[in-house]
């Protein structure tokens, strides 16, 4: 007999320096069924998404400190096993739509957070993890 698996959980992780970001968003997206990991800045982004193999999409300040979110970025496309998780940048500096193209995110939402907004933009991409895969099917483009 087979064996029943339990539906897949998206899990989204966190990347922000400020706790009460953190916090606002693990309430928040878990009371819409996420699991919600977070970490406070891009290298403990990297070391979480190395030993965490079902982190499905990414929510990443831009402002960080140790491993700013640009570098995390660039080392997280460096790494073939972690480019094709999406990512969504969360930043209120000026400029941020062009760092958020210069970065080839899937979505910006803008600070100070509006919590519609991001859930908006998790759902706008999906997780890939729990759509059934048909033959032919090819890991997304980042």
């Amino acid at each position: 007999m087979a064996e029943a698996r339990a539906p897949h959980r998206c899990s989204v992780l966190v990347v922000d320096d400020d706790p009460d970001v953190r916090e606002l968003l693990r309430v928040a997206l878990r009371t819409e069924g996420y699991h919600v990991a977070c970490v406070g800045n891009g290298r403990e982004a990297l070391n979480h998404l190395r030993s965490h193999a079902d982190t499905c999409m990414i929510l990443l300040d831009l402002m960080l400190p140790i491993m700013d979110g640009t570098d995390f970025r660039s080392a997280q496309l460096n790494d073939r096993s972690l480019a094709w998780i999406p990512v969504i940048l969360m930043s209120g500096a000026t400029d941020s739509d062009r760092r958020a193209r210069e970065l080839g995110v899937r979505s910006l939402v803008r600070k100070p957070l509006d919590l519609d907004e991001v859930k908006q933009a998790l759902r706008s991409i999906g997780c890939w993890q729990a759509r059934p895969r048909r033959s032919g099917d090819v890991t997304p483009a980042v």
